[in-house]
C-alpha cells in the first residue's frame, strides 16, 4: 500500500506539468505555461467591447459570445489549460513598397504548424492519465487565448492588446491544449511592463486605440485588409491604410520589447518571393484560378479573391505607383465590385486626368449602386483637381 501511495505522488499534478512543459518544448516551441480553467478576467471586457461594436462585421464573435465565459464550452470538465507560445519573427529587412504582415511571409500555416508540435503533449497527458481527454485548441474555438495566456504566465497585455513575453517579445503565435486531467498552474502574469510608453498607440496610423489597452477592430488595419472580405474599406481609412496590403505591424515594429527579439529557426515562417514585397500590379492581373493556386491553404486566402485585390489597388493608390495605371484601368472592367470600386479610388489618387473619360465609360454601364458611388467620387476627385480635363 505504501509503495503504491508513493508511486501516486511522484506521479501527481507536478510532476505531469513538468512533463507536459518538456514535451512542448522537445517540440520545438519557444514558450509553455499551465492555467486553470476558470472565467477568464477578460471576459466581462469582452462583453463590453462587443457592446461597444468594436467588433465591426466579425459577427462569429457576437454570435459566440457567451461560449467564451469559460473553457468548457470546448472542453466539457476542463481543468486545466495549456498555453504555448510559436516565435514566428523573421528578422529579414522590410523592403520598400507594399507590406505583408510578419507572420504571413512564409509558406507555413501557423493553425497547422502548432496543431502538429502540440501532439506531442497531448499524447502525453493521455497516457499519464489514461481515460482523461485532451482538446487541441488553435485560434479555431471560442477561447480566449490571450486571456489564458497571460494566466499561464506567458505574458502580459500590452497597451496594443498585444500578449507580449520578456523572453520573446510580441512576434508569436498561441496555442492551447485543454484537458480534464489536473496540471499545477503556473503563476499569472499581473504586471504590466510597458510602463509609461505609448509608442504603440501614437504610432498607429488609423488611429484605432479609443484607450489603451482597447482596440477598435473597425479602424484596425489587419481588420480592414483581413477580415473586412465583402465591403470597401471605408473611404476616410484608405490612405491610413498606407502600404499595408495584407494585416499590420505597425505596433509590433515600434514596440521596444521587440528590439531583441529572437528569429525564428523554422524554415515554415522564412520569407517567401513575393511576400517582402508583394507585388500588387501582379495581384490585380491574377485570374481567380491563380488566386486559388498560389494562396489555398495559406494566410493570404482569407480576404478572397475580390479582397487581397480591392487592397492591391488601394495600396497603388497610397503609393502612387503611375506605373500601375495600366492594371488599375483594367480593374475598372474586374468581375468584383471591391476591386472595380477600389480602382476607381486609386486613379482618383495618382492624379489621371487620361483615365477620366474611362471612369466617365465606366459610370454609364456601371450597375452596382456602390460602384457607381467609387467612380462619381474619382470623377469629381480628378476634375477638381484637373479642371482642365473636362
Amino acid at each position: 500500500m505504501a509503495v503504491e501511495t508513493e508511486t501516486a505522488m511522484s506521479d501527481g499534478p507536478y510532476e505531469l506539468s513538468a512533463a507536459v512543459r518538456n514535451a512542448v518544448f522537445e517540440s520545438g516551441l519557444d514558450l509553455a505555461g499551465i492555467a486553470p480553467a476558470v472565467t477568464p478576467a477578460g471576459f466581462h471586457k469582452l462583453l463590453e467591447w462587443l457592446d461597444a461594436g468594436h467588433h465591426g462585421e466579425m459577427q462569429w464573435m457576437e454570435s459566440r459570445r457567451e461560449a467564451r465565459r469559460h473553457p468548457q464550452s470546448v472542453l466539457t470538465r476542463v481543468k486545466s489549460v495549456v498555453m504555448v507560445g510559436l516565435n514566428y519573427f523573421d528578422k529579414s529587412s522590410v523592403a520598400a513598397g507594399p507590406r505583408v504582415s510578419r507572420y504571413a511571409w512564409g509558406r507555413g500555416d501557423y493553425h497547422q504548424v502548432l496543431k502538429e508540435r502540440l501532439q506531442p503533449a497531448a499524447a502525453l497527458i493521455r497516457k499519464r492519465r489514461p481515460g482523461c481527454r485532451t482538446r487541441i485548441v488553435v485560434d479555431t474555438a471560442p477561447l480566449m487565448e490571450r486571456d489564458f495566456g497571460r494566466l499561464a504566465g506567458l505574458g502580459w497585455f500590452g497597451k496594443n492588446t498585444m500578449l507580449i513575453s520578456r523572453r520573446i517579445g510580441s512576434w508569436f503565435f498561441l496555442g492551447a491544449i485543454l484537458t480534464d486531467a489536473e496540471l499545477a498552474p503556473d503563476e499569472s502574469e499581473e504586471r504590466s511592463w510597458c510602463g509609461t510608453c505609448t509608442r504603440c498607440l501614437d504610432a498607429c496610423p488609423t488611429q484605432a486605440f479609443p484607450a489603451p489597452g482597447v482596440l477598435d477592430a473597425r479602424r484596425c488595419i489587419s481588420y480592414l485588409t483581413i477580415e473586412l472580405r465583402d465591403s470597401p474599406v471605408p473611404g476616410e481609412l484608405r490612405e491610413g491604410m498606407g502600404e499595408w496590403l495584407f494585416g499590420c505591424d505597425v505596433c509590433q515594429d515600434v514596440c521596444p520589447w521587440n528590439r531583441f527579439a529572437p528569429t525564428t529557426t523554422r524554415s515554415d515562417f522564412a520569407a517567401l518571393p513575393g511576400r517582402n514585397p508583394p507585388d500588387c500590379r501582379q495581384l490585380l492581373r491574377m485570374t481567380r484560378e491563380e488566386f486559388v493556386e498560389e494562396f489555398s491553404g495559406l494566410p493570404l486566402e482569407r480576404p478572397g479573391y475580390g479582397g487581397l485585390r480591392r487592397n492591391a489597388a488601394i495600396v497603388l493608390g497610397n503609393l502612387r505607383d503611375q506605373s500601375a495605371l495600366p492594371e488599375l484601368r483594367a480593374a475598372l472592367c474586374d468581375e468584383e465590385p471591391l476591386v472595380r470600386g477600389a480602382a476607381a479610388w486609386a486613379l482618383s489618387r495618382l492624379g489621371d486626368a487620361d483615365s477620366l473619360q474611362l471612369l466617365m465609360d465606366c459610370l454609364a454601364r456601371e450597375q452596382d449602386p456602390t460602384v457607381r458611388e467609387e467612380l462619381e467620387l474619382a470623377i469629381d476627385w480628378i476634375a477638381s483637381a484637373s479642371p482642365e480635363a473636362c
